[in-house]
Formats: C-alpha cells, structure tokens, sequence
C-alpha cells in the first residue's frame, strides 16, 4: 500500500515536554510524544492488553502503559530489557502541524454486524434508539454506515431504559419494530421495563445489546450479564449471536416473531462476534417470508356471531387498543347496526369522542357516557380488548369477542361467541351479511348525545370548583380540547394526570398511546420521542406526565433539543404522587411518602436549550398553549395543579 503524510496535530507547542496525547488518523489511533526535545509516534495499543498508551505518562524517562504499568522507551517503543515494544511511525515536524507517515487505509473489512445490521435494515426497521458504549461499538459501526447510506435514523438517547420506552411507542403507533439498543449488562439491563411495555400491549420491537468477549462469558467479566438467560421471560425470540450462527437468517428470525407474534425479540452480541469478518456473507430480506395476516374466521363462527346480533336490539361495541389499525372497518359496521362505540383506556381516540356513536372510554379512567351504554345494551361486540379489570366490560350481558390472538379469546370467563380472525376482515364479513338482510336495531345516537350533553354540563361544574392549591385537572384538559390539533400523536405517562385525561380530554382524530397493561412511570416523555420518530413532522406530537412521570427521564429534554422534536408537553406539578396518595385513602392508610421535592421544571428545559413556560393562575392556562403551538422546538408548559381536584 502507498504512504501518506497525515496531519495528526495542528500545533506541536500542544504537546509539552515529557508529556503524551493520543491523537488519531483516519480510523487509527496514535500515542504521540514529546521526549528530551523530540517527537515520537507509537501504536496506541500496548501489546498485551491494548491499553490507550496515550492516556499514560513518562515517568523516569519512560513511557508507562496505565493498565498495567509495563513501560516503553517514549520514542523507540522498545520495553527495555525485554525483546518486545510497540510499533513505532515516522513522524515530521512542520510548520502547520505534526505529520505521520502512514500506509492508505484498506477499506474496512465486512464483519458480522453488518450482514446482521443489513438484513435488519432490509426487514423495515429505520429507526434505533439507544446508547453507543464500549461492548456494542462494532455493531453501532455497521448502524453508522447504513446511517450514512440514508437507511437508517439513530437517535441517541440519555438512559437506555427511555430508548426502551421510545421504541415500543414507535411499535404502538405503527405496527412495525423499530430497535432499543445497550451495552452489555447495565445497558440491557437498562432497556428491560420498556421491553416488558412493549410485551404487554402486544407491540413488535427488537431489542440489541452488546456482550462480552465469548471466551470470557460465564467468568463474571466486567459488566458480564447473562443476558440471554436475564431476558427469557420477556422475549419470544431470545439469543446469542454467535461465530458460527447463519447471521443473515438469525435477524430474520429475529424480526419475524416480532412481527408475527407482536412480541419483542432479542439478540445480543459478543464483542469479539461483532467483528468477525464476513467479507462473502450476503444479507437476507424477508421476501416471501411471512403469510398474510388477513385470518378469516370460520363460517360456522360468523354464523353464530350473526345470530346474536340479528337477535339484539341494541347492540353496542368496543374496541381495545389491538383495534386500532382496523378502525374504518368496525366504524362502518357500527353504522349499520347503530351500536355505540366504546374503547378501553388504551384504545382512547379510536373513534372520535364527537362521531354520533362514539361515547369515549370504558372503565375507571373513563366517561360516564361510556359505563351507561354498555349497561343500556343487550350484546357486547368486542374487538381487541383484553378484558382487564380496570376496563371492566361486564360479563353479565351476550358477548362477541374478536381477536386475532385465540388464547385472548374467552381469557377470563365464556362469552358466547369467541372469534378468531383479524379484526377488520371480520368486522367485513359482519357487515357483508348485515348489508344482506333486514336490519331493526335501536336508533342509539340521540341517547348518546343526551349522555355527552349531560356529562359536558358536569365538567363544566368541576370547571368551577376550587380549592385555591392550584389548578384543576379539568382546566388542564378543556384548554387541550380548546389548543391540541385534531391530527395530533399524544404520548401519555401514569397517574392521576392520565386518569384525567381519559376522563376530560375529548378525542378528535388524535392518535393516543400509553404504557397500558404494564403501567410504568416515566413512559411519557420517552414515547413522545418515539412518536416524533415514526411520524415525523407529519402530524404535532404531545405530551402529558405528571412530575412522578417526567422526574423519571428529564434528560430526555436533551435528545428532544438534539434531534430538534417539537415535542410539545404538558407537565401537571402537584409536588406529589397523586394517585399514590389517592390509594392510600382508599384503602384507609395514612398518606405517606408521596411528596415530592421538584425543580422548577420550565427552568429546567429552558437550561436544556427548549422553552419552558409555568403556569400557576387559570387565566394564565391559554395564552400558555397559544406560546407552546407557536414555538417550533420542545416545550414544556409546566401547570402547577390540584392533586385533589381530578
């Protein structure tokens, strides 16, 4: 190969006498000197360990590994005494700067992680959250050349644990995986709850770590984890990468049983296995390997569903959040049978709080409208809702159930109809038959206007009322009914602050996603991030948290300020666990370790370069929103709230 000059630094007075630095050409890493008046350049690995020779000193005229103390001649990399010593260049002192002599750099070999980071770019994942660290480096390298090649979005983040959080929103919101990504032990470690998030709401996301040396796994190395063994309850999919794995065909596998099953996939990377050359090894797409989702349900079922419905009077549906990609299909079957929609708390915005039939949510964070029109009807039509007791759909009246999960069917007590088939294809096939008969179903919509104008009288009450310890949720919430456009993504957190938006938040076309099932603190702010990711600047992305929720990954703001997210947030600051505190009256204990000791909030993003605004009056609440729509960077409004009135 031809040498050639490099510049390594641009000023020779930088180094001092008797001093070293690590200065670097190209991909390669140096130890320059300064010894008695001249200048030496060394290979910066010491031979043995590959310690950063650079980050060394000279200490009785020789240059000392900081590993392990072997010591070196500063300009001759001889270790005297021995016949070993670390390879040295030539070197040139100019008048712009200090030059080394080295071979053109070979192109970078092909390794491992970019047969796998390809075939995963291939499979349709775009977008990476997570943490570059020193056992995931040769796989963030191939991350960086399909970032570079234009495939690839990485969003570098604060704590792995939000990168989590981030990626599963991006699953909830699109149906498709994108990647959280760690290092070895607490990195993973860090990415688990939100792993476990995207488990419970039946979300696709992938999930990389790195690993220690394979001849080292098992020893109880430096940040050694099993992490195989540590993710065996959360990932469907769950393994080692390996030198003699079929790579290409291990991320396919990988990215199919996220997809498939709706669950979440993991592989880890032994360091050493990330940079094994696979100079010949192609990588693999998933053409012509995964069927067709579109399952019909048997004859005989639909035949009994339609039985139970022509029987009914006054039908009534709802919908869970496995729905939300089915919607235009179930609406036009509520249509025909004038049934009322419901949704559980996780399908909040499916249907428009403002459609004739839509009666917003079921349960303990929903509408009274909702509650009264499932006990009004005679058959329950459910589509992709998981029967959880904090949704309470009744097992007292008829039930359908449809799900394209056949374990999900029936989960928790018979029903007298259980469907297995995908939603929409069924909510058609429904429909087709419907259209074919005759059809005498209650007119339900003027009962469901008399609800929403009774309820909206009685938000109006609530509006009013105070107890002068800040403002009221119900103040919060009509002013976003007032401010948050009707196309927007809004990322909600857990608490008292989220059962007051189920409550008072009325839905246009907003696209709603929570921590559902799991209920984790602290995914609000992380999966704002996510959803800027998959949707871009197509639609406005917005936040609601409590402080509990936002205390949890305020960094965050950083990344937001980073990538340039409009995310726009809503922070409601009690100073307190509300909900927590709420519990313990409930169940007749004393309130207790539920303060909170908070910053100023709206200081706090400012300091982090967005815009940050506290409200503490009423009257200051709109020309707050009217500022945050206005800004195009993240803002946090920070609204100093009653944790009583909810």
């Amino acid at each position: 190969m031809p040498k050639v000059w490099k510049k390594v630094l641009k000023d020779p007075d930088l180094l001092k006498d008797e001093r070293v630095m690590t200065v670097t050409a190209g991909h390669k890493s140096f130890c320059l000197t300064h010894h008695e008046g001249k200048f030496g350049c060394l290979d910066n690995k010491c031979p043995h360990q590959g310690g950063p020779l650079g980050e060394g000193s000279i200490e009785n005229g020789l240059l000392r590994c900081p590993w392990h103390g072997w010591d070196y001649d500063p300009i001759s990399g001889k270790a005297p005494g021995f016949d070993d010593g670390v390879e040295t260049f030539p070197i040139e002192i100019r008048e712009d700067g200090v030059y080394v002599l080295l071979e053109e750099e070979e192109p970078q070999p092909r390794t491992v992680s970019d047969v796998m980071i390809e075939t995963m770019v291939n499979g349709g994942v775009t977008h990476v959250f997570g943490m570059v660290g020193h056992s995931n480096l040769g796989v963030a390298d191939a991350m960086r050349k399909q970032e570079e090649a234009g495939k690839l979005k990485f969003i570098g983040i604060r704590h792995e644990g939000a990168a989590a959080f981030a990626a599963s929103a991006y699953g909830k919101i699109t149906g498709k995986p994108a990647a959280c990504f760690g290092i070895a032990g607490p990195g993973a470690t860090n990415m688990y709850t939100g792993m476990w998030d995207a488990k419970n709401d039946r979300a696709p996301l992938l999930a990389l770590s790195g690993q220690v040396q394979t001849q080292v796994v098992g020893t109880g190395a430096f940040q050694e984890v099993d992490l195989v063994q540590a993710f065996n309850s959360v990932a469907s999919f769950n393994h080692r990468v390996q030198s003699d794995s079929k790579h290409a065909e291990l991320m396919n596998l990988a990215l199919k049983h996220a997809m498939v099953n709706r669950d979440v996939s993991h592989l880890t990377f032994p360091d050493d296995v990330q940079i094994k050359e696979a100079a010949e090894v192609p990588a693999a797409t998933l053409d012509h390997r995964i069927a067709d989702y579109q399952i019909v349900p048997p004859a005989a079922v639909v035949a009994q569903a339609m039985t139970q419905i022509t029987a009914s009077k006054k039908p009534t549906i709802i919908v869970g959040h496995g729905a939300r990609f089915e919607m235009e299909q179930i609406t036009a079957l509520a249509e025909l049978l004038n049934a009322p929609i419901l949704t559980t708390f996780k399908g909040k915005g499916l249907i428009s709080d403002h459609h004739p039939l839509g009666c917003g949510v079921l349960g303990r964070s929903g509408t009274p409208i909702a509650s009264y029109m499932m006990n009004e009807a005679d058959l329950l039509i459910v589509f992709g809702a998981s029967f959880s007791n904090h949704t309470g759909i009744t097992p007292k009246i008829p039930t359908i159930q449809v799900d394209f999960d056949r374990l999900a069917l029936a989960k928790f007590h018979a029903i007298e109809v259980p469907v297995w088939g995908e939603l929409g294809v069924t909510a058609k096939l429904l429909a087709d038959q419907l259209k074919q008969g005759d059809r005498d179903f209650e007119d339900r919509k003027p009962l469901v206007a008399e609800r929403w104008e009774i309820w909206r009288k009685e938000k109006q009450v609530r509006l009013r009322e105070s107890f002068e310890n800040g403002i009221s949720s119900v103040a919060v919430f009509e002013a976003m009914n007032k401010y948050v456009p009707a196309d927007a993504a809004i990322a909600v957190d857990v608490g008292n602050n989220t059962y007051s938006f189920g409550r008072y938040f009325e839905c246009q076309q907003q696209s709603v996603v929570m921590s559902g099932y799991l209920g984790s603190i602290g995914f609000g702010y992380p999966a704002a991030i996510g959803l800027w990711a998959a949707l871009g600047d197509s639609r406005p992305i917005f936040c609601v948290t409590g402080d509990g929720g936002f205390g949890q990954y305020p960094m965050e703001v950083t990344t937001a300020v980073k990538y340039g997210m409009p995310i726009k947030h809503i922070l409601l600051n009690n100073n307190e666990l509300g909900k927590i505190s709420k519990e313990q009256r409930a169940v007749e204990y004393d309130v207790w370790q539920t303060s909170l000791q908070n910053p100023h909030f709206a200081e706090f993003v400012t300091s982090c370069g967005g815009l940050g605004i506290r409200v503490e009056k009423i009257e200051d609440l709109e020309p707050a929103f009217e500022t945050m729509l206005a800004h195009e960077g993240p803002v946090t409004v920070e609204i100093m709230t009653d944790a009583l009135l909810i």
